[in-house]
């Protein structure tokens, strides 16, 4: 990658890759949830991720490119890390829990990744492009502190 934009554009397919992923793996996760309201988060969550997929499809646009993501090896990691969670954890409160750090692993990883890709956005002047990365970046910030709230609320303890 020889300067800022062909950087930018790969971490875009980096997201891309990564949304999709997660597209496939929230409904699994909404059906092992005990938590009426862990579920009915992680089906919300899908349908802005749908939204923030779609986000990055005007973002490739803006681009000139095909969506296309490239293997991301990290949220593959996390991705299984919380297939494992769901497979081996029998108390349903305690595996909601599990999910919960699960799943706020994946959101501050796209925290990261957008957080980065608005900044490069913004200094390479694609003003449209950021803006619809920020709002992406904004929906993550407020899942992740739903699942903190959720947590701390009820679930940490019910696990106890």
């Amino acid at each position: 990658m020889k300067d800022l934009e062909a950087l930018f554009k790969h971490f875009v397919k980096d997201i891309y890759y990564a949304e999709k992923q997660v597209l496939k793996t929230l409904p699994k996760m909404a059906r092992k949830a005990t938590s009426e309201q862990l579920r009915e988060a992680f089906e919300h969550h899908r349908e802005e991720t749908e939204q923030q997929v779609e986000n990055l499809e005007k973002v490739f646009e803006l681009l000139g490119l095909k969506p296309r993501g490239v293997t991301c090896e990290a949220i593959d990691g996390i991705l299984e890390e919380g297939k494992e969670i769901m497979e081996e954890t029998e108390d349903g409160s305690t595996r909601d829990t599990g999910m919960i750090a699960a799943a706020q692993g994946v959101e501050h990883y796209e925290i990261t990744r957008y957080g980065t890709l608005v900044a490069w956005a913004k200094t390479l002047g694609m003003t449209e492009a950021a803006q619809l990365l920020q709002a992406n970046l904004d929906q993550e910030k407020a899942a992740d502190k739903k699942l903190s709230s959720l947590a701390t609320a009820s679930l940490n303890k019910k696990a106890a």
